[in-house]
């Protein structure tokens, strides 16, 4: 692997009305649902990675510590940032933050990813 700690990602999104807490069932408010935020914030790892990974391998998720600390309404964007801490063989573990466009923390914590032979950890999968 070329993977060191240091790496950084981000990504971004705008809240629409399925990523509501009441849309995907996590609460009943019409505002950024956790659910979605960590997926923000997860694709913000992914980017920390981008083509670094071994051919033929990929990364998962593994565990997850994480803060949602302020509500966003719809029509907001946030702004995910991820920073690879440290690298332990297969085990990846990122800090993660998210901000609102005023720079409000919106979210904080941590990602563990794990890295998997694509083909192998297909084996569990399902046919489809």
């Amino acid at each position: 692997m070329i993977l060191e700690a240091g790496a950084r990602g981000s990504a971004e999104r705008t809240v629409g009305e399925a990523d509501t807490g009441a849309a995907v069932g996590s609460s009943e408010f019409p505002i950024l649902a956790t659910p979605i935020l960590l997926a923000l914030s997860e694709a913000a790892t992914i980017d920390a990675l981008g083509d670094k990974l071994p051919s033929g391998s990929t990364s998962v998720s593994m565990r997850v510590h994480f803060d949602h600390v302020r509500p966003v309404p719809v029509g907001r964007t946030v702004f995910a940032k991820a920073r690879l801490e440290r690298v332990e063989g297969r085990r990846l573990t990122f800090s993660v933050e998210a901000r609102d466009a005023d720079g409000d923390l919106v979210g904080s914590g941590r990602i563990v990813r794990i890295v998997v032979e694509r083909q192998r950890f297909g084996e569990y999968l399902p046919p489809q």
